[in-house]
């Protein structure tokens, strides 16, 4: 038995190789369709990662007041965009003076810089350092940790103090082998020292959010004094019962800080943590959807193909069956011998396009800066469709080589 089966894939390599423009195009058939699966799942396991890196430590007890709500309704051709003013220093500051809704905090913050280059001593990073202007409350409310040291105080805001708080990343960039808890860093000029360390986050669509510094708000805006500076509010309600209630007192009294009458419509947006959360993984599951039907069709096709290949070959092989039926051979050796050929295009493209899947996800994994995972249940799925395109495919050629007539087949020119 193993003999034949042997004999049976050395006939089928021979006859792949007899066809290899055919074959070849088939196979690059078929690795097209694996590629779109294992690509494409590969991508959004990534893709998961960072968003989960960058929503993770957020919980459903947090929301935030931005310049637009979270989702935008589309408007005909004839209507204009509603631009909504951005959110002040000002209409911040009155909103943290004026919030006295218990069990809660207001976090505020505004990102100054993304390429700023920060010195220690003799070392210096690259121009691509993120600097944030910060509250008390903005690390606690932002789900950030602080893993050495400690965080900002109200008296450090309130006096401006010259401390900052740094990305875990910051540690490597510039104190390599020293605690960084004391030590003294420069931006623009300015002198800063280190009191809290963050623990790591990770990157978030390529934005490492690990390479940061935060400082007080107001020695941040002193230092850089761009005019339309858009801030973030955020509320963090420690008690889950008291969240609704929260939401609802927010929007009242941001509405009196825009000066906003009662039959206007709000010219902000407020959006839960858990809202983001909701939209990750609606954008995952369409992600998923998308790659299994975009693979499911070339499969389809790749079947096709690879059906009308094997055809053509019991076809153009017709006398060669009938010679091997005229010396004895069965119709399940014969049926046999074209399946294990089907099968052995079947699974190169499947390894083809396997590996060029795989390719693809540690470049996105790469790009977006997260530790690649290899795909296996990708992979396993790959590989199980594959065999189903071989069933599929090589069923019927088989069958019609084994049904045969040797006499006519020998006739056949």
């Amino acid at each position: 038995m193993a003999g034949l089966l042997r004999q049976n894939i050395n006939i089928a390599q021979q006859s792949i190789k007899g066809q290899f423009l055919r074959t070849a195009l088939t196979v690059i058939i078929i690795a097209i369709g694996i590629t779109a699966l294992v690509g494409i799942l590969s991508s959004v396991r990534a893709l998961e990662s960072t968003i989960g890196g960058g929503f993770s430590g957020i919980g459903a007890n947090t929301f935030s007041m931005q310049r637009y709500p979270f989702t935008m309704q589309r408007r005909g051709g004839g209507e204009r965009v509603k631009v909504n003013p951005i959110i002040s220093y000002r209409e911040v500051k009155d909103f943290e003076n004026q919030w006295d809704y218990p069990f809660s905090q207001v976090g505020v913050s505004f990102q100054a810089t993304s390429q700023a280059e920060v010195k220690s001593e003799d070392r210096k990073t690259k121009p691509k350092v993120i600097i944030s202007g910060v509250n008390a409350n903005y690390v606690e409310n932002a789900g950030l940790t602080i893993n050495e040291g400690r965080g900002f105080s109200s008296f450090d805001i309130k006096n401006n103090a010259r401390v900052c708080v740094i990305g875990s990343d910051m540690e490597d960039e510039l104190f390599q082998g020293l605690n960084p808890i004391g030590q003294v860093l420069s931006i623009r000029g300015n002198k800063f020292t280190v009191v809290g360390l963050l623990e790591e986050k990770g990157s978030t669509f390529g934005n490492n959010i690990d390479l940061r510094v935060l400082i007080p708000i107001d020695v941040a805006r002193s230092i850089y004094t761009s005019p339309n500076i858009n801030y973030d509010l955020s509320v963090k309600v420690k008690d889950d019962q008291f969240m609704e209630g929260a939401k609802d007192r927010a929007v009242v009294l941001f509405r009196n800080i825009r000066g906003l009458a009662p039959v206007e419509e709000n010219n902000f947006g407020v959006i839960q943590s858990d809202q983001l959360l909701g939209a990750a993984n609606e954008i995952k599951v369409a992600l998923y959807a998308a790659g299994f039907i975009i693979s499911i069709i070339t499969i389809f096709g790749s079947s096709i193909a690879l059906m009308n290949i094997m055809l053509v070959s019991v076809t153009e092989r017709t006398r060669e069956i009938g010679v091997r039926k005229a010396l004895g051979a069965k119709r399940s050796t014969i049926s046999w011998q074209f399946f294990i050929e089907t099968m052995l295009i079947s699974q190169y493209g499947s390894i083809l396009g396997i590996l060029f899947g795989i390719l693809i996800g540690y470049a996105v994994s790469n790009y977006l800066e997260v530790e690649f995972m290899m795909p296996w249940t990708p992979v396993i799925w790959a590989t199980i469709i594959s065999i189903i395109i071989a069933i599929f495919s090589g069923v019927i050629p088989a069958i019609k080589a084994a049904r045969l007539d040797p006499i006519e087949a020998l006739r056949h020119e």
